[in-house]
């Protein structure tokens, strides 16, 4: 009861204060001061689900196992000149020095955290681990020029590394220094002066004090006097000409003001010349000009409030003090915010998880994508890059914040697929907008996915989709041992296709969602799915296949739907007629991992009895409706091992959610008879291919 009233209270406050006019800059500077001089007022974080039993869902094979979507390296051409220049916040935490060794033990690097965490949830993806990399030591000189490399090649223009400085000490600048000295890592940087006290915030104890600042006006000349030498260098990242130099916190200079005029005096007395200061909007959004600074810098997620999660979630660990909120929101809020009236470098953010620095008690960002941090990316640079001179640098959070969930450099769960996201953002910029108006589907943005686990029912397919195999891209998965006897049909009925060799797991549903996830991103708008279904365990199985066939794929239902298709850019998915059931008379034996993919994708649990899945597994997918489900990246390791199994896997619960996913998007769902002009079926009648088996 008191958790209760003290998180009402708290809401009244929060609403009372956000209601009160004031500027932006005001409001921060009172939430800092309030909330760091009375923590108390914070609310515990609400609490999630707790079954009592060890959970299903518990990753039980290793932390390092593939996800849908991973991406190995590609190279690829950039746009030439870049519709902007992308700064990667850098974090130079991985190599070991004296004193973290005297704070939290001997050989302690950022890595040790990292490879801490432990899934808090269902579907907490922890730990998160390097990929090509691997767990880097950057006293190496060869890290950061592998990193420089890769960077460069994804489109990242500068890295803005942090600079610890305390008073004429500075911290972790090894990187910084081989950087400086070695001329052939050419590759632009700026610093941003992190100019917090360090503390044990990472256990907890956040008033003690390992190391402080001292702000002061000798402390000010002395910090520009030691990082002169950066900023002198040809390298280091410009804007009009001036070295750009990044403050993480100003509302803790005693006078910031004066700060920057102590520091432009400095430079213009020692030949640097004119410098770029940037005040990074972390904790306050103070107009960089009322300081005396050029410009701001954003630094998403700070100063957000997406919606919580934590209720939701079934605990892994029954004593999670954790919060998790919704990365989707804080990506929609950030895209769509105006240009402010002062000068700002936007920036865009790639996921946020600090549980590997406070274990149990972490702020999680669920639901971040790729292809979400694709789209935010994109829509900066069209509608939030301010177009004066030299106003060109967009920054991103982060490059490698292993331990708070914010990294481009590839892990063994996506590989190179946030960088591989970035350059696709970046191409597509570079040319002009897309028009809005709707237009036809393509035959090449049309393509056939089939999954041929018996290769001698292949014919029966390509016979019903007549020379719709030759008009469209026809892409067929099989497992290795049977890619000679799929191509043997091929050859022998003159059909090109695109064979994809899968591991067998997952029936027809994983090798689905690993070939539709790569053809949405190259382009393809709609997809036929249908798979060489025998279910064995019928007598009937073939009479159902060749329904399933022949009201999705006969030539004159395959024309209708690509019609349908074209006429309305709601339709989301077109399933067979007769073939539509009921999702609660097949929901006992896949409800918890029904319900569990529903957390993963981020959509609302079935709530009526209305709620229907695709019996047999074959429709016609617009795949934007299926971008939740795609973008989970659930990893493949999570599908279970196949030895027969007729209901109750993740598969099986996948084929229940596929139209939940599809209107949760925002899509329609029609039946091939109702696209080629038929009355609606009635799917009331007792279904005869499969035995309900609803709850209760």
């Amino acid at each position: 009861m008191r958790v209760r009233a003290h998180r009402g209270a708290f809401a009244v406050l929060r609403w009372v204060f956000r209601a009160m006019p004031m500027p932006e800059a005001m409001r921060d500077r009172v939430r800092q001061r309030v909330l760091s001089s009375a923590p108390a007022l914070i609310p515990p974080p609400a609490s999630g689900q707790w079954r009592g039993y060890d959970s299903p869902q518990r990753p039980r094979i290793h932390a390092g196992s593939r996800a849908i979507g991973y991406r190995a390296r590609a190279d690829a051409p950039l746009p030439d000149p870049l519709p902007a220049r992308l700064v990667a916040f850098y974090l130079p935490q991985f190599h070991p020095i004296a004193e973290n060794d005297a704070w939290w033990g001997a050989g302690f690097t950022e890595w040790r955290n990292v490879t801490r965490a432990l899934p808090q949830f269902e579907g907490h993806l922890q730990p998160r681990l390097p990929g090509d990399l691997g767990f880097y030591d950057l006293r190496l000189p060869d890290t950061l020029r592998a990193q420089t490399e890769l960077a460069r090649a994804y489109g990242i223009s500068a890295f803005c590394s942090y600079f610890y400085w305390f008073g004429g000490k500075t911290l972790l600048e090894t990187p910084l220094r081989q950087w400086l000295d070695d001329r052939t890592i050419d590759f632009p940087i700026c610093l941003c002066w992190a100019n917090e006290n360090w503390s044990r915030r990472w256990d907890g104890r956040e008033q003690d004090i390992l190391i402080g600042q001292s702000h002061s006006p000798e402390d000010d000349l002395a910090f520009i006097a030691h990082v002169s030498e950066y900023l002198r260098d040809p390298r280091y990242l410009r804007v009009d000409g001036k070295p750009v130099l990044l403050v993480y916190r100003t509302g803790l200079l005693p006078d910031p003001r004066a700060t920057a005029e102590r520091w432009r005096g400095w430079c213009r007395e020692h030949g640097v010349g004119e410098i770029h200061l940037a005040c990074v909007h972390s904790f306050e959004r103070a107009d960089p000009r009322s300081i005396g600074f050029d410009a701001a810098v954003e630094f998403p997620p700070n100063l957000s409030s997406p919606s919580s999660l934590t209720t939701d979630q079934c605990l892994l660990n029954p004593d999670y003090q954790g919060e998790v909120v919704d990365w989707r929101e804080l990506a929609r809020e950030w895209a769509g915010r105006g240009v402010p009236p002062y000068p700002l470098h936007p920036a865009v953010n790639c996921g946020w998880d600090n549980e590997p620095r406070r274990p149990g008690r972490g702020r999680t960002y669920l639901h971040a994508s790729p292809r979400g941090y694709r789209e935010w990316l994109e829509a900066t640079l069209r509608n939030r890059l301010p177009r004066s001179d030299g106003a060109d640098l967009v920054f991103v959070n982060a490059w490698n914040e292993w331990a708070e969930g914010a990294v481009l450099e590839p892990d063994l769960r996506l590989g190179h697929a946030w960088l591989e996201a970035t350059r696709q953002a970046l191409t597509a910029c570079a040319s002009p907008s897309p028009a809005l108006t709707p237009r036809r589907v393509p035959s090449e943005h049309t393509a056939i996915v089939v999954h041929a686990w018996y290769p001698d029912v292949l014919p029966e397919i390509l016979e019903i989709l007549g020379d719709a195999v030759h008009m469209h891209r026809l892409v067929i998965t099989t497992s290795p041992e049977r890619r000679l006897a799929v191509e043997a049909v091929l050859r022998q009925r003159d059909v090109r296709a695109e064979i994809v060799e899968v591991e067998n797991r997952g029936r027809d549903i994983l090798p689905f969602l690993q070939v539709a996830g790569r053809l949405l991103d190259e382009g393809v708008e709609v997809v036929l799915k249908l798979h060489t279904k025998r279910s064995t365990h019928r007598n009937d199985g073939d009479v159902w296949r060749h329904e399933l066939l022949r009201c999705l794929a006969a030539p004159d239902r395959f024309r209708a739907v690509l019609n349908a298709f074209d006429e309305d850019p709601a339709l989301g998915a077109v399933s067979p007629e007769g073939h539509m059931q009921p999702l609660h008379y097949y929901w006992s034996a896949n409800e918890s991992r029904c319900l569990y993919l529903c957390r993963r994708t981020g959509i609302s649990a079935p709530a009526t009895d209305a709620d229907q899945f695709i019996a047999g597994s074959m429709a016609w997918f617009r795949l934007a409706s299926l971008r939740p489900l795609f973008d989970a990246h659930l990893h493949v390791d999570e599908f279970e091992d196949e030895t027969g199994q007729l209901d109750g896997t993740l598969a099986h619960a996948i084929e229940r959610i596929f139209l939940l996913v599809t209107k949760a998007a925002g899509f329609r769902v029609a039946t091939a008879a109702e696209c080629v002009g038929l009355p609606p079926h009635s799917d009331d009648a007792a279904y005869r291919f499969a035995r309900r088996s609803r709850t209760g």
